[in-house]
């Protein structure tokens, strides 16, 4: 009897042992996500090799961020039997811990982004789905298990953005959660989990850019952020993709000429890739042009090559060099893959000035695109100027110059003179579900959610959705969608 009860006491301690965050790796994970993989990985050896399951955890998302960085299918292919054997090896240890489903959630969520990115959009709803039901069992198994939340609350702010006529898909799935929700829970982790703090930090602002609306407090939060983690090569790529995204690209400059660099960081060259896009804004296209090749030197994924060529024939187009820019734009339609936004845009321009060429006035409204993308409101005011939508014979062009000084206005704060301009876009885009059509209606919905005009602002949202087909819809629908919740979550707040 003795002798059994030593076996099990030997038993319970060893399956204790299973999962332990060390400080080592502790030190491995905050490296790798400081884009660091190396050392990381170096850091979080020696618990891997004892198998401590924490580290198998820490050994995999190191995994998914050098696939996300390199974009690298050969890569991909590679590695792509790893998640498994992970989950496999996370199985086997101790079912009593809180760390056993929350690390299975987290390799099934690294991988299904990994997946998104190289196109595999069924097996990662799988792994989203199987995430979502350890994370929600392990809530209520663990209820004070914070690192929960980091992703439940992830996955609440996902199904929360889903429009109403597919919550019936979520519900018959046994999914549920809203925007509100799942952002709570991600900020208690942020305020409460010293470890999990950066990183709930991190998704809690990328929600906010790209589901929601980023305020000038949550570029504030960001800012800061950077500022206190200056060798974090990851938070630099993400305040210079969101600056850019709200029309900062000078300020977005300044984080890329500063950001950590050497060898001990992945390389990481899709910033030069926005580096060049920002010296595309402001009309430096020989220097753009030769940042663009340096791209291509160095990059060893598909996506945003389709968008690179078009860009590079606009370095030549727009500085008048026709004959210089074509052989760039015929190369489009041979190389990378149309999976992102900005290689679908680059594809639709190559096979439309393929058909029928491009209209010498597409030049005016792409230098003023350009411009008011990055912030420089007065060039392109200047670039637009001499003309008006009677200089433009194509539906498309009239649209797309309505939408272009709507966009120039709102962005300089003066929203009733955008109004119209949208207004005009929206009408002009019925025909032919031009995309100028749902971002105008998209940008409506937040002027009239602005001026506390709910019932406008809904009105608008889904007239964003309804447009069935065009470049931008995914990110389009989602912030829609997200607008539509939160108008819906407030009414319904006594």
């Amino acid at each position: 009897m003795r002798i059994l009860l030593f076996l099990l006491v030997c038993f319970q301690v060893s399956k204790a042992a299973d999962f332990e965050f060390t400080p080592n790796l502790q030190r491995g994970y905050a490296d790798i996500l400081k884009l660091k993989v190396q050392g990381g990985r170096q850091a979080i050896a020696g618990d891997l090799a004892q198998g401590n399951g924490v580290a198998v955890y820490v050994d995999d998302f190191a995994d998914m961020v050098t696939l996300l960085v390199s974009d690298n299918p050969k890569l991909y292919g590679q590695w792509s039997d790893r998640e498994d054997q992970r989950l496999d090896r996370l199985r086997d240890l101790d079912e009593n811990s809180p760390w056993q489903r929350f690390a299975q959630a987290e390799v099934r969520l690294h991988w299904a982004f990994v997946k998104l990115k190289f196109g595999k959009e069924v097996s990662a709803c799988w792994d989203v789905i199987r995430a979502y039901k350890l994370l929600e069992e392990n809530r209520k198994k663990f209820p004070g298990f914070l690192p929960t939340y980091k992703s439940l609350g992830l996955l609440h702010v996902m199904i929360g953005a889903v429009p109403d006529n597919y919550t019936w898909v979520t519900n018959l799935l046994g999914m549920r959660g809203n925007v509100k929700q799942g952002l709570q829970e991600i900020r208690t982790v942020a305020q409460k989990d010293a470890i999990f703090q950066t990183e709930a930090e991190l998704i809690d602002l990328l929600i906010r850019a790209y589901v929601l609306k980023f305020t000038a407090a949550d570029f504030a939060n960001l800012k800061k952020m950077v500022q206190e983690n200056r060798d974090n090569l990851l938070l630099h790529f993400f305040a210079t993709s969101v600056l850019m995204k709200d029309a900062q690209s000078e300020e977005a400059f300044g984080f890329l000429n500063n950001r950590p660099a050497g060898p001990d960081y992945l390389p990481f060259p899709i910033l030069e890739d926005l580096k060049a896009d920002i010296l595309l804004q402001k009309a430096d296209y020989p220097q753009a042009a030769a940042v663009y090749r340096q791209f291509l030197t160095q990059y060893k994924g598909v996506n945003f090559l389709k968008d690179t060529y078009y860009k590079l024939f606009l370095c030549y187009w727009l500085a008048g060099e026709d004959a210089k820019a074509e052989p760039f734009l015929r190369q489009v339609s041979q190389v990378g893959a149309a999976v992102v936004e900005s290689d679908k845009v680059a594809q639709k321009f190559a096979d439309q000035y393929a058909k029928k060429g491009i209209s010498l006035k597409v030049k005016i409204l792409m230098k003023a695109r350009l411009a008011t993308d990055g912030g420089f409101y007065e060039t392109a005011l200047q670039t637009l100027r001499p003309y008006s939508e009677a200089s433009f014979s194509l539906l498309a062009e009239k649209a797309e110059f309505n939408y272009r000084k709507g966009r120039i206005a709102q962005r300089q704060g003066d929203v009733d003179e955008a109004l119209p301009y949208f207004e005009r876009a929206i009408v002009l885009s019925e025909t032919d579900q031009l995309s100028f059509g749902a971002t105008s209606a998209l940008q409506l919905g937040y002027i009239y959610q602005q001026k506390r005009n709910p019932a406008k602002a809904r009105q608008y949202f889904q007239k964003a959705l309804s447009y069935k087909k065009h470049e931008y819809k995914n990110s389009i629908d989602n912030k829609a969608r997200a607008a539509l919740n939160e108008l819906s979550t407030n009414s319904s707040t006594p």
